[in-house]
Order: structure tokens, then C-alpha cells, then sequence
């Protein structure tokens, strides 16, 4: 394998050539076909790119080989949302009296999947506590087929051994699906400790510049065919244009990673030790109590960390509004820094109990974008003193 930025430039060079050096758009809706036999074939072919666009294009043909190539995966696909990849794959790989297991600390939209929808569809789940393997292997019943992994978490950053829960499912039949939106396959490969799919929310880090909203799934060619045949009744087709976005975005992932990758520590270390802080979540840390598997299966800890204030949920709004650089946004994984309060932003996903048992009231998600290190851990440390002199 090349090195990975020489795959985000090239990795799709021979998918559809062309002499054009930036890739062109292909705003069709359709293909026509030399014949019949030629018609049939694109009408059969999965995750192909001259038929129809909801059955591919060729911006999604060149997207999903830089995917693939980067995750170390045989095939990869996109969808019109991360969302759309997550139930996509669910709804390919499970029917009606199946089991899934899940993560207690997951993306609410995930939590909301595993929570409301399945079981709605006759589909039973169990969350465990992901930081302890053994409770994977203890959910398990003869009707598990899909276990949901998520690592780092979102937004406690808890970190799920991969290779124990890959093992334990391939045991037994199981399927793997991790969510690897905010390691990305520059930090983190779950292929390589024997996960089968992987998914990405790529209008984050993937695309890295807040303008595309899309997802993408990576694994075996036999498993992506039956997601793709899913997605085929779903519709969650990805646009022309916001794949050609997706993969201009692409071509400069490992530099950005490698600054958010930097600014994230910087603002976990400076604020670790700050009186207004309660405590802080980032497995780059040496005090996290699982950096040694962090770093068993991650070579960098991205740009995301969360912060509990003391002060509760009053603090955690406090420094929001307090902050310069980074803007109150539900969003991540872009140039610029971004935050929010998660307990705020999922409850259009799960009910009161839910979030409560989800995240503590004063907990602050941080991504840090690519501007200067010194200006993020200046404003983030700026408005936590402030807190210390606020009146109750």
C-alpha cells in the first residue's frame, strides 16, 4: 500500500479515467447503454457507476475506492448521510427476531437506531459497557446477528477493544459494524483487528470542510452487495456534487488530521489540570483510563475531546458562550473549531431518560478545528477562568 496521502490523491485514478486532472462532475441522473446485454449488465452490477445514480456514479465510484484503500478494505460504498449508512447497513444485515448488541456511550443518533427503530421492527438490543469486552461476549444470545461498535465514543471517548469484540463475534457468526468517524482510517483501521464493515458520518472529518453532508461504509464485496441492494429501496443516494465534494475534501485528510490530531491533545492537556474543570475525556491522554489500549490501536487521538465542568449544566452553557474560535454547532471533524452541548443537541433523538443516562449535564463536546494551537488553548483556557469569577 502507499503512503496515505499518496492514496487520498490517487487511489481513484483508474476507477473512471479521465484526462482531466480534477475530476469532473457527472450531474446525470442516468446512463444510456450501447445495448442490451450492456443495459443488463449495468442494471445487475453492484455499487457500479454507468446506469443509474442511485445505483452509482461515477463521483461515488472514485470516492469509495479512496475509502476503501484507506480503511484497508476490499470495497467501500457512500449514502447520502452517516445516518443513512448506519441504517442502511442495519436494515441490510438484520431482520425481524434478530438481536443486536450496542454501546452505552454512542452517537445519539446511533443510540436512537438501537433504542427506538429496532425494536419498532421486531429487532431486540442490548447496550453494554464498552470498556469491559467481556460484556460484549455476555449480551450475546443465539439470535445475535450484529454487534454495533463505536471508538472512540461519542461523546465520552471511551475506547471499545476492537480486536477482542472482532474475535469473540466471528466465533460465533456475528457481523461487526464500527462507527470510525472520529478516528478516521488515519488514525484508526478496525479492518485490521478483524471488524467487518466500517462506517464513516464523512460530512465530518472525511470532508473536513462543513459543506457536504454524506456517509460511507467500507468491508467485504459480499457484505456491501447486500447493503447496496438495501440502499437501492432506501434511496439515501449520494448527489454528484456532494461527492465530487466529498473527495476534494479527501485529497487533504492526512494533513488535516494531523493537525487536529494536535490541537486536540494541546486543549485535553491544558485543560486537565483547570480548577473550573471537573474532568476531561481524550485518549490521548496518559490519565484516560484506557490510553494503553488508545494506543494499542490508534496511531493519533483526533480532535474531539469533552469537557465536565464543576459548575454543571449553567457552566458547561457559560463557556460555550464564552468561547471565540470555536462556534456552537453540532457538527465536527471541519477546519474550523466547533462545539456544543450534547445533552442539548440529542433531544431530537432520544427522550429525557435517555440522554440523562447518556451524559452528564455539564459535559461540552470540543472539536478542535486547524487554526493555531496557541489561539484554541489560549480561548478554551480564557473562558474556563472566566467561570471561576461568574456570580452562582
Amino acid at each position: 500500500m502507499s503512503g496515505r496521502s499518496t492514496v487520498t490523491v490517487h487511489a481513484d485514478r483508474l476507477v473512471h479515467p479521465d484526462a482531466a486532472v480534477a475530476p469532473p462532475i457527472y450531474q446525470t441522473a442516468a446512463f444510456s447503454a450501447g445495448d442490451g446485454e450492456a443495459f443488463a449488465r449495468g442494471a445487475t452490477e453492484p455499487r457500479g457507476k454507468g446506469f443509474y445514480t442511485r445505483f452509482g456514479n461515477p463521483n461515488h465510484a472514485q470516492v469509495s475506492a479512496v475509502v476503501a484503500e484507506l480503511e484497508g478494505t476490499e470495497a467501500a460504498m457512500v449514502t447520502a448521510s452517516g445516518m443513512a449508512a448506519l441504517t442502511t447497513a442495519v436494515l441490510a444485515l438484520v431482520s425481524a427476531g434478530d438481536h443486536v448488541i450496542g454501546q452505552k456511550s454512542t452517537y445519539g443518533g446511533t443510540a436512537s437506531v438501537l433504542l427506538n427503530l429496532l425494536p419498532r421492527l421486531g429487532v431486540a438490543t442490548t447496550l453494554v459497557d464498552q470498556r469491559d469486552p467481556l460484556a460484549f461476549e455476555r449480551a450475546v444470545t443465539p439470535k445475535t446477528r450484529l454487534i454495533l461498535l463505536e471508538t472512540p465514543s461519542n461523546p465520552l471517548l471511551h475506547v471499545t477493544d476492537l480486536r477482542a469484540v472482532a474475535d469473540l463475534a466471528r466465533d460465533r457468526g456475528i457481523t461487526t459494524l464500527a462507527d470510525n468517524t472520529f478516528a478516521t482510517p488515519l488514525n484508526q483501521r478496525p479492518a485490521e483487528f478483524g471488524v467487518d464493515v466500517v462506517w464513516h458520518s464523512a460530512t465530518k472529518y472525511l470532508n473536513g470542510h462543513t459543506d457536504v453532508s454524506a456517509g460511507a461504509l467500507a468491508g467485504p464485496a459480499e457484505i456491501l452487495d447486500r447493503i447496496w441492494d438495501t440502499s437501492l429501496l432506501t434511496g439515501a443516494t449520494l448527489g454528484p456534487v456532494d461527492a465530487w465534494l466529498l473527495l476534494r475534501g479527501m485529497r487533504t485528510l492526512p494533513l488535516r488530521v494531523a493537525r487536529h490530531n494536535a490541537n486536540g491533545l494541546a486543549l485535553a492537556q491544558a485543560l486537565a489540570e483547570h480548577p473550573a474543570v471537573a474532568a476531561v475525556h481524550y485518549p490521548g491522554l496518559e490519565s484516560h483510563p484506557q490510553h494503553k489500549l488508545a494506543t494499542d490501536q490508534m496511531t493519533g487521538f483526533g480532535g474531539v475531546l469533552s469537557v465536565e465542568f464543576t459548575g454543571g449544566f449553567e457552566a458547561a452553557d457559560a463557556f460555550l458562550g464564552l468561547l471565540h474560535y470555536s462556534r456552537r454547532s453540532a457538527s465536527l471533524g471541519g477546519v474550523e473549531s466547533l462545539a456544543v452541548h450534547p445533552a442539548s443537541m440529542w433531544r431530537g433523538m432520544l427522550s429525557d431518560e435517555q440522554i440523562t443516562d447518556a451524559v452528564p449535564p455539564g459535559l461540552v463536546r470540543l472539536a478542535a478545528g486547524t487554526e493555531d494551537t496557541a489561539d484554541l488553548v489560549d480561548d478554551a483556557v480564557a473562558a474556563a477562568t472566566a467561570l471561576l469569577t461568574r456570580r452562582p
